[in-house]
């Protein structure tokens, strides 16, 4: 039997045509209603998911077996033959298809540089750095490359990519692409309607139009229309937030391609080619493709390299429980601009972009020692780009620093200096974002002092952290800080 001609399981985030081996590959495909019952994921999540999944049984016909069941092992119980899988992106569902004994693992795909590729560099690395793993990616894949230099002589234009918004409260770009809803989508919102009202799923957030890809034909657009009309803009304000512009430059392309309607080398090459077009200036489309290559990759190696263990890290000790308003995204709740604003855009849309995540709702988590796990938890059911490979090491990682350094060499942590001029947020905020303690201190300043004190004899062994740290010792009030962020406790700020 040819392997192309096994039946070809792909989970609803391997919904485009390279996780085929052959454009008519017969295809499995399994929705699983018992998934939406064990979490509490966010209700546009849930429709995203199933919209793309439903549309792509469609789209096959009759080259595809489309299962509706309560279970995947139910589902697979009405399957005849072999089956072949590309791994999954969870360390679960990996651990699933193994023990299948009618299921074939081939290799991921969705990435650009395959397992085998990356732990032949990371054994080449005294300590892993993403930043070293980013031009190792570029070489291989000849992305911005003059020869064996960088384009520009240089690899990395972050320095160029740190703009504060500009003061009008808005870019002025066009909108991302966004798409039109049809019967599919209506059919799935009727079937979760139900589902919630025969008790069999809950969710949060709220319900509303769906604003991203589900279909390849629709990622592809939402490429095109990112690389013509915003990718230019996208590195000077890359770090930047605005209340009255949730996009900003962003792509908008992050829930498509985990849903693995884009691959990210596709993406990338289409940026450099509007960057060698004369189309885009080259520090938006490195800070592009590093995001590609670079990040995402990183991320996605890193969750496998270090171990199904690694989410339980928790360097900082951190054991507080989210509190309810957060858990629920009760924006209403929350009085602090910036907090409220990005909150209510998780409500409302299941999505803000990467600063956001991190300066302000991972920020906050940190300064309060929420368990990094409940985090974790929370941001993969909460965004509908969220899977457990993405969140893992972004929150475990990157922004409660629970890790202690593999992946981020210092805490995520920052006053509200720090968003007050990276955003518009603080303007019209009844606290001062320059105040750490009185009835108008800053939740985000007091909160990084007290974060400071509670953690200085962990962090002492960190360089980057010898600075901040010795500020401590320059606070007068430091004890009335610390009293105030205890009387806040789970309060909304």
């Amino acid at each position: 039997m040819r392997p192309d001609s096994v039946r070809r399981w792909c989970f609803a985030d391997q919904l485009g045509p390279h996780f085929l081996d052959v454009e008519d590959q017969p295809v499995l495909l399994i929705e699983s209603r018992a998934v939406f019952g064990r979490r509490r994921f966010h209700r546009r999540k849930a429709h995203l998911v199933l919209s793309a999944l439903r549309h792509r049984a469609a789209e096959l016909g009759a080259q595809a077996q489309f299962v509706q069941a309560r279970t995947y092992r139910e589902a697979l119980s009405h399957v005849v033959g072999r089956i072949s899988v590309c791994q999954p992106t969870s360390w679960q569902a990996d651990r699933f298809v193994r023990t299948m004994p009618a299921v074939d693992v081939v290799p991921a795909r969705g990435f650009a540089t395959d397992r085998a590729t990356f732990e032949t560099w990371a054994q080449s690395q005294r300590r892993l750095q993403l930043e070293h793993f980013y031009r190792d990616a570029r070489r291989r894949f000849d992305l911005l490359m003059d020869g064996t230099e960088p384009t520009g002589s240089r690899w990395n234009f972050d320095a160029e990519n740190r703009q504060p918004p500009p003061k009008s409260g808005r870019l002025g770009l066009r909108e991302p692409w966004l798409p039109d809803e049809d019967e599919i989508d209506e059919q799935v919102r009727a079937d979760l309607d139900q589902w919630e009202k025969d008790g069999d799923a809950s969710f949060v957030g709220r319900d509303g139009p769906r604003e991203f890809a589900v279909t390849r034909a629709e990622a592809l657009a939402a490429l095109d229309h990112f690389v013509q009309h915003r990718l230019s803009d996208f590195g000077p304000f890359e770090d930047a937030m605005l209340t009255a512009d949730r996009w900003m430059a962003h792509s908008a392309l992050s829930a498509p391609m985990n849903l693995g309607l884009l691959d990210p080398l596709e993406c990338a090459y289409a940026a450099e080619d509007a960057y060698r077009a004369g189309n885009a200036p080259l520090s938006s489309v490195e800070g592009y493709i590093r995001q590609l290559i670079g990040w995402r990759d990183y991320i996605w190696h890193t969750y496998w390299h270090f171990g199904p263990d690694y989410r339980h890290r928790n360097m900082l000790a951190a054991h507080h429980s989210l509190p309810q308003w957060f858990a629920e995204l009760d924006a209403d709740a929350v009085e602090a601009r910036c907090l409220r604003s990005v909150l209510e855009q998780v409500r409302d849309h299941g999505y803000v972009h990467h600063i956001p995540r991190l300066m302000v709702l991972s920020n906050y988590a940190l300064q309060r020692g929420w368990h990094p796990a409940a985090v974790t938890d929370w941001f993969h059911r909460s965004f509908v780009d969220g899977y457990d490979w993405v969140m893992v090491g972004n929150v475990v990682g990157m922004s409660q620093h629970a890790d202690g350094g593999l992946i981020a060499t210092k805490p995520y942590a920052s006053g509200g200096a720090y968003i007050d001029r990276m955003s518009d947020y603080c303007g019209g905020c009844r606290y001062r974002p320059g105040h750490r303690a009185g009835a108008d201190a800053c939740p985000f300043t007091s909160g990084y002092w007290a974060f400071l004190a509670r953690n200085r004899d962990r962090l002492a062994g960190n360089h980057r952290m010898r600075q901040p740290l010795a500020g401590l010792d320059r606070l007068a009030d430091l004890g009335d800080v610390i009293a105030a962020q205890q009387r806040l406790g789970d309060t909304p700020p």
